[in-house]
């Protein structure tokens, strides 16, 4: 009793670290046995049975929401400034992050390194469309983050967009007790009317149900389950939404929102000269969509501010489903002990550095919200100001939640540290990788990209935080250009294949 009492120190209320499950789990599979869910309780409840409940009780909850391709235009600091009463709601109630990064710019990548906690140059997960959970040896053999939970005696629930990807034939089973089959997919799309570049590219107010939209009904079965789980045994629940990310189609009062001759461009504005001093390797990359959005920008503003209309709908749609699956957590009996993330995959340009997309090393590609809210709302309110990726959210979760022992090396840090004291000093830089050898560092004020012809990129964010001029073919930086290469990593597995964007 000493000793637990010692360990419970500097812990939330409620929280409590008797493993027991977990290590009644491990036992089974070191004897050969799968812990299953009915075979793992009966397990420990003949070894543990006094403390099973506790330990049911006592660990956290997790909730962990996805958006789809969200900038931070919900930030009054971006200068365009997306309506989102939810995303203001929580912020007052849990740890910021605006320094949070994906480990890649694209949906499939980025979501295969949070759930894998694996970087892609470990895995060779570069591109959408390669199925990597099929072919990545590496993905294939480690343990996800759902099925970690699973196997360590949690309830786990599945909704809407997840891995944009294909996995290997009855894994979906083994991670998830329950999945929502309101999966859905990106549309509803705009009508030929409303069509930019086909019909994925389409901005359309939309006058049908709310129902029409796949990111509803996955919320609608989130907080159903919210507010009716009676079990015992903790949950692992992601809610992933398909929006932002386009076609932009939204119910119309979500549009209403915004005057469009009022909407600002992104600050500051469009330049001409943006790209002068980028090397080869990042004009390519910026240019990935431009056939798509050839003549945007400022020779027809139009068409950008109603672009920008539409991805504004469409994150004040997003954040409306988010708020309504965080109130019903709040009107049940766990929220007091659940911990919430809400992030997104990647960022997102509507027209910064003359791009329309994804797909970049720069910061409006890889930068990501991120909102941690603690059991007891625990640092509510607090800005940690820490360089922090998606790849740190599996061994930060194995910790919180004491869970078992996953499969592979994680690539991630714990930022239990920073949960706990999110002043202290963090010195790890976020690493961002878009294709074999080009990687993209954020560490304290700088960002520095490499490309896989060597060739550079050094962006001061004091200073410069639009990134509009290249450090690196200046002279004055060797010191700091020199100390990025050292941690630029020097190997890198083969790539899958794919497609850009």
């Amino acid at each position: 009793k000493l000793q637990m009492n010692r360990l419970n120190k500097r812990r939330w209320p409620g929280e409590l670290v008797c493993r027991r499950r977990c290590v009644a789990a491990e036992a089974l599979v070191r004897f050969g046995i799968a812990p299953s869910a009915v075979g793992l309780v009966a397990f420990a409840s003949f070894f543990c049975s006094p403390l099973l409940a506790e330990v049911a009780e006592g660990r956290p909850n997790v909730l962990l929401i996805i958006t789809d391709d969200q900038n931070d235009y919900f930030a009054h600091s971006s200068g365009v400034n997306a309506k989102t009463p939810a995303l203001d709601k929580l912020r007052k109630q849990a740890i910021a992050f605006p320094h949070a990064y994906c480990a890649s710019p694209v949906c499939g990548p980025s979501r295969a390194a949070l759930f894998s906690g694996l970087y892609p140059h470990h895995t060779g997960a570069y591109l959408n469309g390669a199925d990597p959970w099929r072919t990545s040896a590496q993905l294939m053999a480690c343990e996800t983050l759902p099925e970690l939970f699973r196997r360590s005696g949690y309830t786990t629930w599945g909704m809407g967009k997840l891995f944009h990807a294909k996995l290997t034939d009855g894994r979906g089973d083994r991670q998830w007790d329950n999945r929502s089959s309101a999966n859905g997919g990106f549309g509803p799309f705009g009508d030929k009317d409303h069509q930019f570049a086909g019909k994925f590219f389409s901005v359309q107010e939309w006058d049908g149900p709310d129902s029409d939209f796949p990111d509803v009904k996955s919320a609608n079965a989130a907080a159903k389950f919210l507010r009716q789980y009676k079990s015992a045994e903790p949950f692992f629940m992601v809610y992933g939404l398909w929006r932002p990310h386009n076609p932009w189609t939204a119910p119309r009062r979500f549009f209403d929102l915004y005057d469009s001759n009022q909407i600002p461009f992104p600050p500051p504005g469009y330049r001409k000269e943006d790209l002068v001093d980028v090397p080869p390797g990042g004009r390519e990359l910026s240019a990935i969509y431009a056939q798509r959005w050839n003549g945007f920008g400022d020779s027809n503003r139009d068409a950008w501010r109603r672009i920008l209309h539409g991805y504004l709908a469409c994150t004040s749609f997003a954040d409306w489903n988010i708020g309504r699956v965080i109130e019903a957590l709040d009107d049940s009996k766990h929220a007091s002990n659940t911990i919430v993330i809400v992030t997104s995959d990647n960022g997102f340009h509507v027209g910064e550095k003359h791009h329309f997309g994804k797909s970049t090393l720069w910061e409006k590609s890889a930068n990501v919200p991120l909102w941690i809210r603690l059991p007891n709302k625990m640092h509510a309110g607090i800005e940690c100001s820490a360089q922090v990726g998606l790849i740190d959210l599996y061994p930060t979760l194995k910790s919180k939640c004491e869970l078992g022992s996953q499969a592979q090396k994680l690539d991630g840090t714990d930022l239990s540290p920073l949960l706990a004291n999110p002043a202290i000093q963090w010195t790890r830089p976020a690493i961002t990788t878009y294709g074999e050898g080009r990687f993209s560092l954020r560490s304290g004020r700088w960002r520095y990209i490499r490309y896989n012809d060597g060739k550079e990129e050094l962006y001061d964010h004091r200073n410069d935080r639009h990134e509009f001029r290249n450090l690196a073919t200046e002279s004055g930086h060797d010191d700091i250009l020199e100390s990025f290469r050292k941690s630029v990593p020097q190997r890198w597995q083969s790539s899958l294949g794919g497609r850009n964007g």
